[in-house]
């Protein structure tokens, strides 16, 4: 909850940080974008790293690089320092401490039964975060400052090195009962299986749609609303509401994913994503139809996550978990950098954002045929020799 919150709200720094440091658009989504990026790149050795040495040791050091990133963004004099700030440590900093490491750490721990639910309790607490941190970032602004918000912010990560002593997992060398063939594979050879896996590459291309959809809509959609007349404070419900929503959608998503098929249950959530877009940029823009829109993509916001991550579980076991859903995760960064960084671009040539709200559209079909064809069973692996 606290680690997501910060990132959710990012979008609301984006016109006090342009207009008082006299930077365009581009500028501060580009900025966006690296932190998705390397956020992305950094999953998947942080997952490793969790999965070799426990999870607890990673995400510390990843909430100590998050506050960092924050307070260092609240003083950010040139592009620069905001690229290294909101960019590389933000960024390296969620790798190490976000719902993905506590996901992963779930699966570890809990018994086969409550896995999928849990899923979804975890994308949900994210979810909760983003429900907090939406409407405090616009009180706290308007009260305090956007420097003093994003200090705060920094300093409230502190919290997350005491939280994270519960999730502790245990160390790769000392597996629980006799080993099987799943715990004493190596990394490549880990790595190698699921490259060569067709359902989990199809994962993969369709994990990148939903980066794009949250990122481009977590950072543009503030702004999205204020050049159409919506207030800063509506603009924070919205935000708010998809986080609110995101809390059942997470949970329900986590409990039909130990009732129906995953491929399909993705595939409908994708759909559904591609015609809620449709409808919110035909209709006529009003605060009525800005919740609107919130409450029902915050219904599909991560609820792509527990059958994402449980197939990830299904197929390949919970040994590399981390690592492998890093490397699906990866791919959702590198469309979150694409959405948030050609929004920038676009917007500043055009002065709109209608052919991204589009091309959203367009991935969301591509998702949903991409999903049909995943078959949601376990890898078939060869026992390991005995000494």
């Amino acid at each position: 909850m606290i680690s997501f919150g910060p990132r959710s709200a990012m979008g609301f720094f984006t016109n006090e940080m342009s207009v008082d440091r006299g930077w365009a658009l581009a500028v501060f989504s580009l900025s966006a974008a690296i932190q998705n990026i390397l956020w992305g790149i950094g999953q998947p050795f942080a997952g490793a790293l969790a999965d070799r040495f426990g999870v607890t040791r990673v995400l510390m050091a990843g909430a100590v690089l998050y506050a960092l990133g924050l307070v260092w963004m609240a003083h950010a004099a040139d592009p620069f320092s905001l690229h290294m700030s909101a960019g590389v440590l933000i960024g390296f900093g969620l790798a190490g401490c976000s719902f993905n490491l506590v996901l992963a750490a779930f699966g570890k721990l809990l018994p086969l039964s409550w896995r999928p639910m849990a899923l979804g309790a975890g994308s949900a607490a994210g979810s909760f975060g983003q429900f907090l941190f939406a409407p405090l970032t616009v009180f706290l602004k308007g009260t305090i400052g956007w420097e003093a918000t994003l200090t705060l912010f920094g300093a409230a990560m502190v919290m997350v090195l005491p939280l994270s002593v519960v999730l502790m997992t245990p160390r790769a060398e000392e597996p629980a009962g006799d080993p099987s063939a799943a715990e004493t594979q190596t990394l490549k050879a880990a790595l190698a299986e699921a490259f060569g896996h067709r359902s989990y590459n199809l994962l993969v291309a369709g994990f990148f749609v939903c980066g794009f959809h949250l990122a481009f809509i977590t950072i543009h959609l503030p702004k999205y609303l204020v050049d159409h007349g919506i207030s800063n404070a509506v603009g924070g419900w919205v935000m708010a509401l998809i986080g609110l929503f995101n809390l059942a959608g997470s949970l329900l998503a986590g409990y039909w994913s130990g009732k129906v098929s995953k491929p399909y249950l993705l595939s409908a959530i994708y759909a559904a994503r591609a015609a809620l877009i449709v409808g919110f940029v035909l209709l006529p823009l009003t605060p009525l139809t800005a919740l609107a829109f919130g409450a029902g993509i915050g219904l599909l916001w991560l609820s792509t996550v527990p059958p994402t991550s449980g197939l990830v579980l299904v197929m390949f076991g919970p040994r590399w978990m981390a690592m492998l859903f890093g490397v699906v995760f990866l791919s959702h960064q590198i469309g979150g950098f694409l959405g948030v960084w050609l929004a920038g671009l676009l917007y500043d040539s055009t002065g709109s954002y209608d052919v991204v709200w589009w091309l959203g559209v367009a991935l969301g079909l591509f998702a949903a045929l991409v999903h049909l064809p995943i078959q949601e069973r376990a890898v078939v692996r060869a026992a390991p020799v005995s000494a």
